[in-house]
């Protein structure tokens, strides 16, 4: 294959954007508005402002990164340069490759809620797993196409989802009043976090999730044109995008709804605000964005993330499977995705994502202070900031999160711990070879 074929089969930075996109409108901005309105009470849309503001700076660690060191795992090979091959490394790589499973298993059970939410039974405990199980599969039979499938799919997708999500929220706004904007910055009639700043951090820490996708951009290295310039310009313009869209919509569903009602419907709390505006067919409508996000999300989220287990398994900190062929990391991620889908509601794996999520991110922070600010020709303010901000949502998460929900802490701990002991056995093992 000649240079200019192979150039033709790699992502542009248009195919980029949408895959970041799509990993990042989904689950979070779906599922998410009714768990941080727990939190953070009245004051949602600010709390997702928020989130896009800590990204902002933990971005920047990526891209000066991924513009001098392009690849198909940027996360691990960032992590492998920081702290070495050893256990440090694989440890933080797999938190950030479960964190991303886990946002695979949310967008799974969104699916099944909103698919459901139209017959009146998106509580079920049955048939939203099911649900789940059935999207995660078509999302990897997707992928066994190829590039250019993924990357056409994800376009198309990205367009119509971004559309969607902007009439939905443009005319939520219009009914209920254009100076419902103004609500945005003011505290006046907007019902306070329960538990205070407190609570509004650790919604914060939700929120993130919903713009982390923009980390599996990195992982496009190796399938993107120009990667040193174009990684930055797509996470970059696939943050604005989704933060400009998060803002209008969550103005929209608390200008729609009270925070009660946001609560009682958290897990499909957009489908809930169409409702008063719209009726049947606004509900109608929600329930095919939806439907189309999280399908698109999936596509993409399981594209990027089988990089990174690539790079992974080419590290020697995670196993492959015999006779798998090429696509043995699209088998092992598709599967772990829907074990997780199966067996945690969608409240457990958000916490969960979130928490090794942000761990990994301050890994990754440091990394890049203690050893590879010179490398990467990176100003060290930044990724302190970032290290700042991330410590100061993920504390209140933690200590709210002890009170309401310790199983929840607890299955992270030994999750976290399994990781640990793994990685410490695989690097031993590496060694005496």
């Amino acid at each position: 294959m000649d240079h200019s074929t192979q150039s033709q089969d790699k992502l542009t930075l248009t195919g980029s954007v949408a895959l970041g996109t799509g990993v990042m409108i989904g689950a979070g901005i779906f599922a998410l508005v009714g768990q941080v309105a727990e939190l953070a009470g009245g004051w949602v849309p600010w709390a997702f402002l928020a989130g896009a503001v800590v990204v902002a700076f933990s971005s920047y660690s990526y891209i000066r990164y991924s513009a001098i060191n392009p690849s198909s795992g940027g996360i691990a090979m960032l992590l492998k340069a920081a702290y070495g091959p050893g256990v440090a490394a694989g440890t933080f790589s797999l938190f950030m490759y479960v964190s991303m499973i886990l946002a695979e298993s949310l967008l799974g059970r969104t699916f099944g809620t909103y698919v459901l939410r139209p017959f009146g039974m998106q509580d079920s405990s049955l048939w939203v797993p099911v649900l789940a199980v059935f999207a995660i599969a078509a999302a990897a039979l997707v992928n066994l196409v190829g590039n250019q499938w993924v990357e056409r799919s994800a376009t198309a997708t990205a367009a119509l989802k971004i559309v969607g999500i902007a009439v939905l929220a443009i005319a939520g706004i219009l009914a209920a009043g254009v100076s419902s904007l103004g609500r945005l910055f003011t505290v006046a009639e907007r019902t306070p976090p329960e538990h205070g700043w407190m609570g509004f951090l650790a919604g914060v820490t939700l929120c993130i999730l919903a713009y982390k996708g923009f980390t599996t951009i990195t992982n496009q290295g190796a399938d993107l044109r120009d990667p040193e310039r174009n990684i930055g310009r797509s996470i970059m313009i696939s943050i604005a995008l989704c933060t400009v869209l998060y803002l209008l919509i969550t103005v929209a569903v608390t200008a729609s709804l009270t925070v009660p009602q946001i609560i009682g419907a958290r897990d499909y709390a957009l489908a809930e605000a169409a409702k008063p505006m719209f009726g049947s067919w606004g509900v109608t409508l929600t329930v095919i964005i939806a439907v189309v996000a999280t399908l698109s999300g999936l596509i993409a989220s399981l594209f990027s993330v089988s990089k990174l287990y690539d790079m992974l398994r080419d590290m020697g900190q995670v196993p492959g499977l015999p006779g798998a062929g090429g696509h043995q990391s699209l088998y092992i991620t598709a599967g772990l995705a829907i074990l997780m889908a199966a067996f945690f509601d969608l409240s457990q794996i958000a916490s969960l994502g979130a928490i090794l999520y942000l761990a990994m991110d301050i890994a990754i922070h440091y990394g890049i202070i203690r050893r590879l600010k010179d490398d990467v020709n990176a100003k060290a303010w930044s990724p302190w900031v970032a290290i700042v901000l991330d410590v100061a949502v993920l504390v209140p998460f933690l200590l709210l999160k002890a009170q309401s929900d310790p199983l929840t802490l607890g299955i992270t701990a030994i999750v976290a711990l399994v990781i640990i002991a793994a990685q410490w056995l695989t690097v031993r093992h590496r060694s005496e070879q």
